[in-house]
């Protein structure tokens, strides 16, 4: 019988366009069919609109566009992952993001990630705190409460 603690997570490699993002599961809520969101004026073009769930209206982001790595839109097969928000803001639990099909559960543990060594002197995305293999797949870890923290002031500023 193993007694030693398992340091494994459950993960979630969610298809962007230009890349793959690895996040921890428990931050997904729920994963919807894309329809097309209520545009917020004013907003840079990463802020794709609002979209309704469960009584709130989610700001719904195209991470790629955020990034930098590649123009996103939405469409036929496309997906929204509903994040829980890390920051702490009671008004803005959750928001949205833009993906290209349905999530994959992946087990992350020391032994099948690492940093990628060949992105080790390229300037990171915005929104992005690391690049990674997963298994041998490159993956990006995006920086959520960088991200919150856009989403935030450009709600703000477009008010």
């Amino acid at each position: 019988m193993n007694t030693t603690p398992s340091h494994d997570i459950r993960g979630v490699l969610i298809q962007v366009a230009g890349g793959r993002l690895l996040l921890p599961n428990a931050t997904i809520a729920e994963v919807l069919s894309y329809a097309d969101p209520e545009p917020v004026a004013n907003t840079p073009d990463w802020l794709l609109g609002r979209i309704r769930w469960r009584g709130w209206q989610l700001p719904l982001i195209a991470f790629s566009r955020l990034s930098g790595i590649a123009d996103e839109r939405g469409g036929l097969g496309s997906k929204v992952v509903v994040l829980k928000a890390l920051g702490g803001d009671s008004k803005a639990p959750y928001f949205a993001m833009l993906t290209q099909g349905f999530p994959r559960l992946v087990t992350v543990s020391p032994d099948t990630v690492m940093a990628d060594a060949h992105a080790e002197d390229e300037t990171l995305p915005n929104g992005v705190q690391a690049r990674v293999l997963l298994n041998e797949d490159q993956a990006l870890l995006p920086d959520l409460e960088r991200v919150e923290t856009m989403i935030g002031d450009a709600l703000r500023e477009a008010a």
